[in-house]
């Protein structure tokens, strides 16, 4: 039986492990820590009972993932949970703008005011394609980067559009303030500035997805998620060593099939003089994304919005106007934390009563900042969120603050605080990290993070198509 050995336990490390053992490979993933899940884990960072999650908590591309679908995860414990809404964005006037699971709703609340029934039209001529062929979509753009189209019409629609900077596409399409804000709030998870090209193409994949299969929450937290990957691996007869850091390749024989999830930086530490210059210089030259300041709050009741409807919501956008995400989503390019931050929060324990003692909540909020930064960001966060929700801080328990530096120090793989495994800039989104994509200059050597296509996301995608590289090399 052929071996092969993963280094990371990520979502994008335990999918590699899974696809190589279903192969028939043999195969051991070393993981640093004492837990698995790289930033899909959960933790009680604030006080006993409230449950955290770490990095990630809204999964719009995890219940998208064909690979996730592939595999009998409830078989572990995982359940998706979804809420009512997928995302609430308040607003100044009290009111929230809504994305519902229905485009039919949507449009209806794009509607108060008075350019709606222009925008409801755009938002159905948007985004009611991508819905009624979402799994053609996924296929597409969670696929192998390059590859021949299965649907190239579809892709090449998209294509017209996802390339455009996201305010281009908004300004555009929208006539309205409440039209505008939503998508901005939608494509600010690119972490590029919104004036930057493809930036749109993040804000119709998630958009879409809400409207598709919404986003929803892992119950009991993300490291349920990841328990239930790492479950599926061991039951396939995968050999998993925990509190095992790789801090050099010589630990393997070169003839060694190997798949690292960790970035390029991480890459270049371990692999040493192995690597040839120019490949090395390619690696070196890849470019990572913002750094993020996160909070998780402990908190006595539910956070106390002015619009109701962000209640029923779990990921709440927290920014207010349009001019004013893109204002926040440009500064962190420019060397700077925007004072009035957009923060992307979300409240899980409204869904999932285990994140929480009865009565009480958890909710978490991270901003985007110049990549390690050292800025201290939690009182501009709490102010915005104060904005929307008057008396917010009078509910906060306990604080437990991540800037940019603790959350490289937790995950090696979040370069200066940067979730995405480095910047989404038009060519590391095709090209990434290098023209080899997941092969490296190492003939038995992969990459499989979300340094590699399709990128950023909790959907194990990176892992599955590298394993797949591999594969067809053993």
């Amino acid at each position: 039986m052929p071996k092969a050995s993963v280094i990371g336990s990520g979502p994008n490390g335990l999918s590699a492990a899974i696809t190589l053992q279903q192969a028939g490979v043999e195969t051991t993933l070393f993981e640093a820590g004492a837990t698995v899940g790289g930033a899909a884990r959960t933790a009680e960072l604030t006080l006993p009972d409230f449950h955290h999650d770490l990095a990630s908590s809204s999964y719009p591309l995890g219940i998208a993932s064909p690979f996730f679908a592939s595999l009998p995860l409830a078989r572990y414990g995982h359940r998706w949970i979804e809420p009512s809404v997928p995302l609430a964005h308040p607003l100044d006037d009290g009111t929230a703008v809504l994305l519902e699971r229905s485009i039919a709703d949507t449009v209806v609340n794009l509607g108060q005011q008075g350019a709606g029934s222009s925008d409801a039209a755009s938002w159905r001529s948007l985004f009611q394609p991508l819905v009624e062929d979402w799994p053609a979509l996924t296929r597409e753009l969670l696929g192998p980067m390059l590859h021949l189209p299965h649907s190239p019409l579809l892709l090449a629609r998209f294509g017209l559009y996802a390339m455009l900077p996201a305010t281009v596409l908004a300004k555009s399409a929208f006539r309205g303030s409440r039209a505008r804000a939503l998508f901005a709030g939608i494509a600010a998870h690119s972490a590029m500035p919104l004036t930057s090209a493809f930036s749109a193409a993040t804000g119709m994949v998630l958009g879409a997805a809400g409207h598709a299969v919404g986003w929803p929450l892992a119950e009991g937290g993300a490291q349920s998620l990841s328990n239930a990957l790492a479950a599926h691996f061991q039951e396939l007869g995968g050999t998993l060593v925990l509190n095992h850091r790789v801090e050099t390749l010589e630990e393997f024989s070169p003839l060694d099939t190997l798949l690292c999830d960790i970035t390029p930086r991480q890459f270049l530490a371990i692999a040493g003089a192995r690597l040839p210059a120019r490949y090395r210089g390619q690696l070196e030259a890849y470019r990572y994304g913002p750094g993020t300041y996160k909070i998780d709050w402990a908190l006595s009741e539910p956070i106390p919005w002015r619009a109701n409807d962000c209640r029923r919501a779990a990921t709440v956008h927290v920014g207010g106007s349009f001019e004013e995400v893109v204002a926040a989503e440009d500064s962190p390019g420019k060397g700077h934390a925007n004072p009035k931050p957009f923060v992307l929060l979300v409240q899980p324990s409204l869904f999932d009563a285990s994140r929480a003692p009865a009565g009480k909540h958890t909710a978490w909020g991270y901003c985007h900042v110049p990549n390690a930064s050292t800025v201290p960001m939690t009182d501009a966060i709490e102010a915005q969120i104060e904005r929307f929700a008057p008396g917010f801080r009078d509910c906060i328990l306990a604080r437990h603050a991540m800037p940019s530096a603790a959350l490289e120090a937790w995950n090696p793989n979040l370069i200066g605080g940067d979730l995405s495994g480095g910047a989404m800039t038009p060519r590391q989104l095709l090209l990434r990290p290098t023209p080899s994509l997941y092969s490296t200059a190492l003939p038995h050597v992969f990459l499989c993070s979300a340094s590699t296509p399709p990128g950023g996301g909790v959907h194990g995608m990176c892992g599955h198509l590298a394993a797949k590289r591999a594969l067809r090399k053993l």
